[in-house]
This record gives C-alpha cells, sequence and structure tokens, in this order.
C-alpha cells in the first residue's frame, strides 16, 4: 500500500506544479482554489453590468455561508476591512510579482443568522503583514456588502501591477487540478 501511494504521489506532482496550457513562464498560478467546498459554483462573469454603470472586475464563487476561504497562493496580507461599503468584509493579498488577489464580501453575521452582527472575528483569521501560505485560511464565505441580499459567496479579484485581470481561466485551471487530485486520492484509498 505505502507503495502504491508513493506511485500516486509521485505521479500527482505535475499536476499539481505544472503551468496552466495558456500560461507563461511569468504567469500566476494558483496553488488552492478560494473555497474549501466539494461544490461551490462559479462560472465566468467577468464584464458583465453593475449597478451605476460599472463592469464586473471579478469571479462571484457561490458557496454556503461560512466556508473557508483559502489563499490561493503564498503572499503578504496587504489589506482588510471592514464594512458596510460596496466590497463589504474583505481581504487583499500580495504576492510575487506584482499580483495581487481580493476576496470580497466576507462574513458579517453570527453562525445561523444574517444579521450583520459577526465582527471581525467571524470575517477573517489574519491581520495586515501576516504572512499566509497557499491553503492557508483567511476569511469564511458571506454575504457582506452590497451582496446582503444575495446568496453568499465571495467575489474573487486576480491584478497584476494594479489593473484588474480576468480571474476565472485561474480558477477553472485551480479546479481543474484539485479535481484531478481528489479522483488520484480515490484511486490510493
Amino acid at each position: 500500500m505505502r507503495t502504491l501511494l508513493v506511485a500516486a504521489l509521485a505521479a500527482a506532482l505535475p499536476i499539481l506544479t505544472a503551468l496552466p496550457a495558456t500560461a507563461t513562464e511569468d504567469d500566476f498560478v494558483f496553488l488552492y482554489f478560494p473555497h474549501e467546498d466539494s461544490d461551490p459554483r462559479f462560472q465566468d462573469d467577468w464584464g458583465d453590468a453593475r449597478s451605476g454603470g460599472r463592469r464586473h472586475k471579478g469571479t462571484d464563487i457561490m458557496s454556503e455561508k461560512l466556508i473557508p476561504v483559502v489563499a490561493v497562493a503564498d503572499g503578504i496580507v496587504e489589506y482588510t476591512r471592514s464594512g458596510r461599503g460596496t466590497a463589504g468584509n474583505y481581504v487583499t493579498l500580495r504576492h510575487a510579482d506584482g499580483w495581487t488577489t481580493w476576496y470580497m464580501h466576507l462574513n458579517n453575521d453570527r453562525p445561523g443568522t444574517d444579521d450583520g452582527r459577526g465582527g471581525e472575528a467571524l470575517a477573517f483569521s489574519v491581520e495586515p503583514g501576516d504572512f499566509v501560505a497557499a491553503g492557508d485560511v483567511i476569511g469564511w464565505v458571506g454575504d457582506s456588502g452590497n451582496a446582503e441580499w444575495t446568496s453568499p459567496h465571495t467575489h474573487f479579484e486576480l491584478h497584476r501591477n494594479g489593473t484588474a485581470v480576468n480571474p476565472y481561466p485561474y480558477l477553472a485551471d485551480a479546479w481543474e487540478r484539485a479535481a484531478r487530485l481528489d479522483a488520484l486520492e480515490d484511486v490510493v484509498r
């Protein structure tokens, strides 16, 4: 059994470390999908119209409230914000080579409620300046900000040198690699 496990993990290494087919050498690779959820829902909603003439600059990842939100790659916590603005409670992480990730609409409720009284301790688990490794929990899915009347989700943004980039292809790649790894783990069991 041990030999089978070692062989399976060796086979998984290229899956976990390989760049997506469309990636370049200086591209950003998500080592983790942002939600610890076996059934998140997301689609390419980049550029969709929003209120006030705005365009959607991210991807909404729908999950149940309080599902852990994790860092997609190693980084430094740049901001944690709590408030009632459009983003609600959110965290931004600064990564290598000018990349940043934004995780918005984090939880603002006490468990089992929609009361808006959850406080920062139920929104995010990090502080500005903290180093986070890929996969570390940084917060929890919620509906804060202008998501208060929607299903719980994380509005996820990806930026390179201050310019928003469509995160959907990166998310789809991370989700596909996670699914392949799960399938491999099922074979080992």
